[in-house]
């Protein structure tokens, strides 16, 4: 239910806290209707901005079929602002561990004949398009799940329609769907994407899909959602339009001399050389010329890194550090370099990711969690945690670490 100020349902509501029981029950009864009308008066008038854009009657009526009220959860998502701001460590935790490098390797060998003709012809490394994968849709996992997965038309109409700082966004995307439905890349029924429209094994939204989406399978369609192939070459062909390198890396784990302030800004890796900063393994660096920027995400305890050219280019798919770090980390390890030489700074010992898995097991058994057993660690298993850490009088940091799964395993 959509409520505004200057409607006449607003005053109404804000009565309703003193109103007997029966009046808010009927006046509750009434709400969605009125706001059902109001959205259907907005999809009537979007009508016309469709067609001066191109799209036809019947791609519109087609696509808003059944379409007949905001969709209320992707409102609840748009503005839900998380309490909990996860540290470095956590991010990755949840992205790169033993189940993800293993499905990695996993696809790596089912879709070789695939990535052969990708890689060949977009340039851009099989590893990299595989942890994108992971990092987008754990490897088309998530779009089997209905809780998550959205008609891509009604989320973006709401958008447009009820969310004043997405709304812009929310009638550009809504265009581009359409247009995606008109071309016949797939019917209005299978249009499926995020709250915010994200579509696919690789997550495009609507927009980016209409600028780099491509037919690798050669069936007609630029089908992400239901053709593995066309998915990743989409998501090469992204990274091949915005300058990817190919046959060069991401980046290098470096180690920093002691005591030592650094320049902000890029230089060529010999430099970075030449004042002390060495690759973790030991390694020269294979092309001292390239030029590279130093990141150091969890301070000077933590991991560092130089990042080249390609790093950037994998923020134009997700304009975060984290985001590009972890897709270059988690495609080394499927490509079998090896992890970080220097862990993350954690307070506490980390848990495998089966260790993990049972640790939400025992704390649902006793009565603390109610979520999914995915052993990701979000902010219902955190809260979980620090409730188990109070009863046993322990910190409340809220940390998977091996002393509450120990606690819990009664050791």
């Amino acid at each position: 239910m959509i409520v505004r100020p200057g409607n006449g349902l607003f005053g109404a509501m804000r009565r309703l806290a003193l109103a007997p029981a029966a009046v808010a029950l009927s006046l509750a009864c009434a709400a969605p209707a009125f706001a059902d009308a109001g959205f259907q008066k907005w999809v009537s008038s979007f009508r016309g901005v469709a067609a001066q854009n191109g799209i036809s009657g019947d791609t519109f009526d087609r696509a808003f079929r059944g379409v007949t009220a905001p969709d209320p959860e992707v409102l609840e998502k748009a503005r839900y602002q998380p309490e909990f701001v996860a540290p470095v460590w956590d991010y990755f935790d949840n992205r790169i561990n033993e189940r993800s490098i293993a499905t990695g390797r996993q696809m790596l060998r089912q879709w070789k004949p695939w990535l052969d003709r990708i890689e060949a012809a977009y340039g851009v490394d099989r590893h990299i398009l595989l942890a994108i994968w992971s990092m987008e849709s754990n490897y088309g996992e998530i779009l089997k799940n209905d809780k998550v997965m959205r008609n891509v038309v009604r989320s973006l109409a709401t958008l447009a329609y009820a969310d004043q700082r997405r709304a812009k966004f929310g009638r550009q995307q809504l265009l581009a769907a359409l247009k995606i439905l008109q071309r016949g890349d797939i019917d209005e029924s299978h249009l499926t994407g995020s709250w915010a429209g994200a579509m696919g094994h690789t997550q495009f939204i609507p927009t980016s899909f209409i600028a780099y989406g491509v037919d690798a399978d050669g069936n007609g369609r630029r089908d992400i959602w239901n053709s593995v192939p066309d998915a990743l070459a989409t998501a090469a062909n992204l990274l091949r339009k915005n300058g990817w390198q190919t046959g060069q890396t991401w980046g290098y784990e470096v180690t920093l001399p002691a005591g030592r302030k650094f320049p902000g800004g890029s230089m060529s890796l010999g430099k970075w050389e030449s004042i002390g900063v060495v690759r973790a393994r030991g390694k020269s660096f294979p092309s001292p010329g390239m030029n590279a920027e130093l990141k150091v995400l969890d301070g000077r305890e933590g991991p560092a890194f130089l990042m080249t050219k390609n790093f950037f280019v994998l923020k134009r798919y997700n304009n975060a550090d984290k985001y590009a770090l972890a897709v270059g980390l988690l495609a080394d390890e499927i490509a079998g370099y090896g992890g970080l030489v220097r862990d993350w700074n954690r307070p506490f010992t980390r848990l495998s990711f089966s260790e993990t898995q049972e640790l939400q097991k025992r704390l649902s058994a006793h009565g603390y969690y109610d979520g999914e057993i995915d052993g990701k660690i979000g902010n219902g298993s955190r809260a979980a945690i620090k409730a188990f850490q109070g009863r046993m009088g322990l910190t409340q940091d809220g940390h998977p670490s091996k002393e509450v799964l120990s606690r819990l395993r009664g050791n």
